[in-house]
């Protein structure tokens, strides 16, 4: 890559791509052609959040305290702005988005904890992780596009409300089940080394 292609530039060129694709599902009121903008958002975010801390490594320009607390920072933000734009959006109800902006920002929150007290971070569930999520969000936008809102079939909810709250509800109960793993994990270690054993 050029010089001027930057860690830092390649991080402000995910969040754009994150406020592309917030702003092509709000803009969706008007035309469900403006899912196009959301799309090509998801490619930018995703290029700039996946090639940042590649490019530092490779250029041996590490800082790692710096990338972790602003990569992941971005990552909550982006996040943020993805579900509500979906919220705002004519396909999926607010308060539905918010359930699983809920059940990622927990999950998140598990990982960081699980980096502190074991010194594992995991990005990745149910052999899933940020790029398969991307995958996911892109086909549901594009299904978004052939299907148009899909109210009606599930009388106040949409195909797509229901679809969104599935994943979210997925997420919450997996923050639950390794809480409890992680909890346990935990309990027996500091009882083996209280007694020694």
């Amino acid at each position: 890559m050029p010089d001027w292609v930057t860690p830092d530039r390649l991080t402000a060129t995910g969040m754009a791509g994150a406020a592309l694709v917030f702003s092509g599902y709000a803009a969706s009121n008007l035309s469900a052609w403006w899912l196009l903008l959301a799309i090509g958002g998801y490619g930018l975010q995703w290029f700039g959040d996946s090639m940042d801390g590649s490019l530092a490594r490779y250029r041996r320009i590490e800082r790692p305290s710096y990338g972790y607390f602003i990569d992941h920072s971005c990552d909550g933000l982006a996040t943020l702005l993805i579900l509500t734009g979906i919220g705002l959006s004519p396909f999926v109800a607010m308060d539905v988005a918010l359930l699983a902006l809920a059940g990622y920002l927990l999950l998140s929150i598990h990982a960081f904890l699980s980096a502190r007290v074991l010194g594992e971070f995991k990005l990745s569930y149910l052999q899933a992780g940020p790029t398969e999520l991307r995958l996911m969000l892109i086909g549901l936008t594009i299904m978004m596009m052939v299907l148009g809102t899909g109210r009606g079939y599930f009388g106040a909810w949409s195909g797509f409300d229901l679809f969104v709250a599935t994943a979210g509800i997925i997420l919450i109960m997996l923050f639950i089940i390794q809480t409890l793993v992680t909890g346990k994990r935990l309990a027996k270690s500091e009882a083996a080394a209280r007694t020694g054993v």
